[in-house]
């Protein structure tokens, strides 16, 4: 059976095609061949004499016997004119590829052009570098040459026959060449391995300090010379000018970065340092005398500069007056705890915050805008009132235009009511006094009006020019009026900022959120607070992420006097920080850091400064006052600082409390690890513990206790550190007794025959021995006897018998004293 099996061989018939055989051998005398067929591209040519496609269009349209059958006209039309189009497009390819092709050419002919021109330019510059070292080597041979012939001018001398000799002057001219001779022999030395002692020892500091080194010079440092060299042979530039720099010189300066500034070498400024005696490395400090020196050595110029320097980007701007414009007021609410402020300032805004506080007490700082019914916007601050709250009721008369001081008509007025009209006083801020809880039955407004002159706060009913107004937070009566006093205040004020600067404002209060990580509660002073700019506060900085007005919407940007929550802080910063906007990030970040860093430095200076005599007294006081430790974590800034200080209160000479760690955030296991170690529990003030930190304080043993009220916080641990006070020892006299006779008892010792002359004597009490009224001994009872048997005790007017433990001198007529010891609980008030 063949290959082809009996079959014709598959192909296309035609002019153009040439068939082929090609036979393959294999293994075993096996053969097989294969038929090729190879096909020519048909290339067809029109006759010169063809007609236009149009006219042989319509020709085989109209003749249908020269038509394939089966094909209509229309079909036969759509045949032709797609041939017409790929003509077409034939020729439209051809003449851009002329065109193209063209292009090629001229820009190959262009770019020839130029290499012949950079060429010929390049000979040029050789041809007058070459004209110009031969020039040099002309100029030179022809000095030398006069030097020659001045050295070998004769000399008018006593012996002319001496100077007239010709001899030595004859083989000067070979002079030169033996000369070169001997330097070409000596290179040709070295390049053949000769010892140019390249490598004949290591640097010494003898000579790194007399400024000579032995050592040959490196590789780099021959190719940067021969290039130089090059340079200078075809007249470049030989070596560049000194740039003087300003440097700018802080007090203390790291070597590596002093080079970097000047921009020199670093080896070069530590041999400097080096010359001048002072043995630094490039990581090591220098201060600010010694790198002027070497600042000036170098030949730059010194700027001397502080750490503090970096602040001067936020420096106060004192705005144009025409740049200022009306901004709302800001109110703070402030008075004694549960005197309505919180329920008032609903009863205004319409809300009900005080249903969201934990026993109905305030106890963060709240931030609000409410407008009244004529449009006016106004910005209210509600502070605690409860002790603790001292410093956040502080920094809420810090940030604020008008204080309204809330007094319970029924209450008068508290402890700190007087502490927010000093605060008040203090800031310097107008005050209007509102009279709360009008509608009680023993509402007696004009008894606050009364208590209020004692602390010099007089109202206009009074004569005063404080305004005064009577409001009740549940009724709504006087609300309006209360507005219309704030009103007429702030326009008196005539309030006014700059919106169009970068913002500045006030923390108001901070707090570590889970998901959003730190966010401050920020009320914006001046300027426009937006979405994207870079804010130091305090310690930390960041860019603002997110701004979050008090209805729980996002805003792009807070003008003057709005209170916002801003996100986008790397750390929590404290309340009553300062936040200022920068222009980048790098500045935010230095400002920062150099906080930071004075904060610790100063801390570190406030422990350095005690004296050893201090630390011993300190030390010896503390031996006799037992610590109660504690931690704190809180959900915002403002109340664990707050706490601490409530926590640094208690206490007496005996017991204190030390709170070893406060924080803001929920409660981690680095705190359980701390609280263990250290035998604390840990306080949880409206946080909770995280499930990692739950289970590591069951099995360490370490107590955690939740508050949401600051008042049963305090009162815990005030009573866990009175439990630390050792018991009050009180002794209570119950009888006495004579001596009327000692007997001498076998194995029992003295015993005294006694007579109960007051009271009772019990065995279980304590007992002195009187000797003419003077205490002899103090101890207990062995026994107690009366005739022969063993009593508990012995009632006044009977015998008995009595034996001291560990004591016998007993005489007749010694008075015993009976006494009973109570101890009593003492609390810490």
């Amino acid at each position: 059976m063949s290959d082809n099996d009996g079959k014709k061989t598959l192909g296309v018939r035609g002019a153009g095609s040439r068939p082929g055989n090609v036979k393959q051998s294999f293994s075993h005398g096996r053969t097989k061949n294969v038929v090729v067929e190879t096909k020519r591209k048909r290339i067809v040519v029109p006759k010169p004499g063809a007609t236009k496609p149009s006219g042989a269009g319509s020709v085989a349209g109209g003749n249908p016997a020269k038509r394939p059958a089966g094909i209509t006209d229309a079909e036969m039309e759509r045949r032709l004119k797609a041939v017409q189009a790929a003509k077409a497009r034939e020729v439209e390819d051809a003449a851009r590829r002329e065109a193209e092709e063209k292009a090629r050419t001229a820009d190959r002919e262009r770019r020839r052009a130029e290499a012949e021109a950079k060429e010929a330019e390049e000979r040029e510059r050789a041809e007058r570098a070459k004209a110009k070292a031969e020039a040099e080597i002309a100029a030179k041979k022809a000095a030398e040459e006069a030097a020659r012939a001045a050295a070998a001018a004769p000399v008018p001398t006593e012996k002319p026959a001496a100077a007239a000799r010709p001899a030595p002057n004859k083989p000067a001219p070979a002079a030169t060449p033996r000369k070169a001779d001997r330097e070409r022999d000596q290179r040709n030395q070295r390049g053949k391995g000769g010892n140019d002692g390249r490598r004949s020892g290591k640097l010494t500091l003898n000579q790194a300090l007399s400024g000579g080194d032995g050592r040959h010079k490196s590789m780099a440092a021959m190719k940067r010379k021969q290039e130089r060299a090059r340079q200078k042979a075809m007249g470049g530039a030989v070596e560049r000018e000194k740039i003087i720099r300003d440097v700018q010189l802080p007090p203390a300066i790291v070597v590596s970065e002093l080079a970097s500034r000047m921009a020199e070498k670093t080896g070069a400024v530590v041999k400097a340092l080096m010359t001048n005696g002072l043995m630094v490395t490039q990581n090591e400090t220098i201060d600010a005398d010694t790198a002027e020196l070497i600042i000036e050595e170098f030949g730059h110029k010194v700027v001397r500069v502080s750490d503090a320097d970096v602040e001067d980007v936020i420096a106060e701007v004192v705005d144009d007056e025409k740049d200022l414009k009306g901004r709302p007021p800001i109110i703070t609410i402030m008075g004694h705890v549960d005197h309505g402020k919180t329920s008032l300032l609903d009863a205004i805004r319409n809300a009900k915050v005080v249903a969201g506080e934990a026993g109905g007490i305030t106890q963060h700082i709240g931030a609000y805008q409410v407008t009244t019914d004529n449009g006016t916007v106004l910005s209210f601050l509600d502070t605690p009132g409860h002790a603790a709250f001292t410093s956040m009721r502080s920094r809420g008369a810090q940030v604020t235009d008008i204080v309204v001081l809330v007094v319970a008509a029924d209450d008068a007025v508290m402890p700190q009511t007087i502490e927010a009209i000093n605060h008040a006083k203090a800031a310097n801020v107008p005050m209007i006094v509102a009279i709360n809880k009008i509608d009680k039955p023993d509402a007696n407004p004009d008894k606050v009006r009364t208590d209020l002159l004692q602390h010099e706060v007089i109202v206009e009913k009074m004569s005063g020019e404080v305004q005064d107004v009577e409001v009740s937070a549940i009724s709504g009566q006087g609300l309006d009026q209360l507005l219309e006093a704030i009103a007429l205040q702030s326009e008196i004020l005539e309030l006014k900022a700059n919106p169009d600067r970068a913002a500045q404002g006030a923390v108001i209060e901070a707090q570590l959120d889970v998901g959003r990580g730190p966010v401050a509660t920020v009320l914006v002073q001046t300027g426009t607070l937006r979405q994207g700019d870079i804010f130091v506060v305090g310690e930390q900085y960041g860019k603002v992420r997110a701004l979050i007005n008090d209805h729980g919407e996002r805003v792009k940007e807070a003008g003057p006097s709005v209170p916002v929550e801003v996100l986008g802080l790397n750390g929590t910063p404290e309340a009553g920080d300062v936040l200022n906007v920068v222009d980048t990030d790098a500045q935010a970040r230095e400002i920062a850091e150099y906080r930071e860093k004075a904060a610790k430095d100063k801390r570190a200076a406030a422990g350095a400064a005690t004296t050893l005599e201090q630390l011993m007294a300190k030390a010896k006081d503390d031996e006799n006052v037992t610590e109660m430790p504690i931690l704190v974590k809180a959900d915002v800034q403002g109340s664990a600082e707050a706490i601490v200080q409530a926590m640094e209160k208690i206490g007496n000479d005996e017991v204190r409390v030390r709170v070893l760690h406060s924080g803001v955030g929920a409660i981690t296991e680095t705190d359980i690890g701390l609280a263990e170690a250290s035998g604390a529990p840990v306080m949880g003030f409206n946080v909770r513990a995280n499930t990692s930190a739950r289970n590591t304080a069951n099995q360490k043993g370490v107590e955690i206790r939740y508050y949401s009220v600051i008042y049963d916080l305090v009162d815990d641990v005030k009573a866990a550190a009175s439990g630390l006070l050792s018991a009050e020892i009180r002794e209570n006299f119950i009888g006495y007794a004579n001596i009327k006779e000692v007997f001498k008892v076998t194995g029992v010792g003295k015993v005294a025959g006694c007579i109960v002359t007051e009271g009772v004597a019990r065995r279980s009490a304590g007992v002195r021995l009187l000797r003419d009224n003077v205490v002899i001994h103090e101890g207990t009872l062995k026994t107690l006897k009366r005739f022969k048997d063993e009593v508990a005790e012995v009632q006044s007017g009977q015998e008995c018998g009595m034996a001291f433990e560990n004591y016998d001198d007993i005489r007749a007529d010694d008075v015993i004293e009976i006494f009973e010891r109570e101890e009593i609980e003492r609390n810490l008030d």
